[in-house]
């Protein structure tokens, strides 16, 4: 492969540099991303020149652009850490990801709440149906011949509360 000249190399650096601030900024165009690829793609530059290379005897040497990749990686690494995303994309990634963790968040409350009341509701029928009963064991044994007496019914005395029978 062709060694490139040191004119085209400060031309590349110049290119991605200024792609660099665009992407940082927030200028990610469509369909890209905040990363090294689209960093080289709009900068019109070779990827492999971002990454570390090797020699013929097997020793490693960077790459042209690798202290450029390094510094985009810091660069983007600080923003995040801040709170900023320079990525549109990415940005409401995050946004939907806690909007998730806050519905599920409502939908336990939610079960929580159908589960008490749930218990409420078999508790409260089991009361009715045991009252049911025990009525109806006092209304046969009215009715059966025993000491239980039933009392009168007033009808010229008035309950506060209007009548329960």
């Amino acid at each position: 492969m062709a060694r490139i000249s040191d004119e085209t190399r400060r031309n590349n650096e110049r290119a991605i540099r200024q792609v660099m601030e665009q992407l940082l900024a927030g200028g990610v165009p469509p369909g890209g991303k905040c990363d090294i690829k689209t960093l080289a793609t709009q900068a019109g530059v070779a990827r492999t020149g971002f990454y570390p290379k090797k020699n013929r005897d097997g020793s490693p040497r960077p790459g042209p652009y690798q202290h450029l990749a390094e510094e985009f990686e810091r660069r983007l690494t600080g923003l995040r850490e801040t709170g900023v995303i320079p990525d549109p994309r990415a940005a409401q990634i995050e946004r939907l990801k806690e909007q998730v963790s806050g519905l599920k968040e409502r939908l336990a409350a939610r079960d929580t709440q159908i589960d008490g009341l749930t218990d409420f509701r078999e508790r409260a029928l089991s009361q009715i149906a045991a009252q049911r009963v025990e009525i109806e064991r006092l209304r046969d044994a009215l009715a059966a011949p025993s000491n239980v007496r039933a009392l009168p019914n007033s009808s010229r005395a008035s309950t506060p509360y209007g009548s329960c029978s």
